[in-house]
C-alpha cells in the first residue's frame, strides 16, 4: 500500500502533505525530526490519510491536494476539524 497523508503543526497550524509506502515509519521519522520541515515546525498531528494500491496514485493525490482546488476539497472533507469553515 501507498499512503497520501496530511500533518498539521500545533504551533502555527501549517499543513504538511506527503506520501509514503510505510505510513507508521514515516510518522516516526517526522516525530524524531528526521525531516527538515518537521524539525523546524515542532509537534504535529496526523489529520488525514488515504491508502492506494499504486505508488503513482498516491503521488498524484499529493500533487492534487497541494493545488488550490485540492486544498479546498481537503477543507471540505475535514470541515468539522477545521471548525466548519470550508
Amino acid at each position: 500500500m501507498y499512503y497520501f497523508y496530511v500533518l498539521q503543526f500545533d504551533k502555527n497550524k501549517k499543513l504538511y502533505y506527503g506520501f509514503s509506502s510505510d505510513l507508521k515509519r514515516r510518522i516516526r521519522d517526522h516525530k524524531s525530526k528526521q525531516s527538515d520541515f518537521t524539525a523546524r515546525n515542532g509537534s504535529f498531528k496526523l489529520i488525514f490519510y488515504e491508502a492506494y494500491l499504486h505508488k503513482k496514485d498516491a503521488m498524484q493525490a499529493e500533487r492534487y491536494f497541494k493545488t488550490g482546488y485540492g486544498r479546498e476539497v481537503l477543507r471540505e472533507k475535514l470541515k468539522h476539524f477545521f471548525g466548519g469553515v470550508a
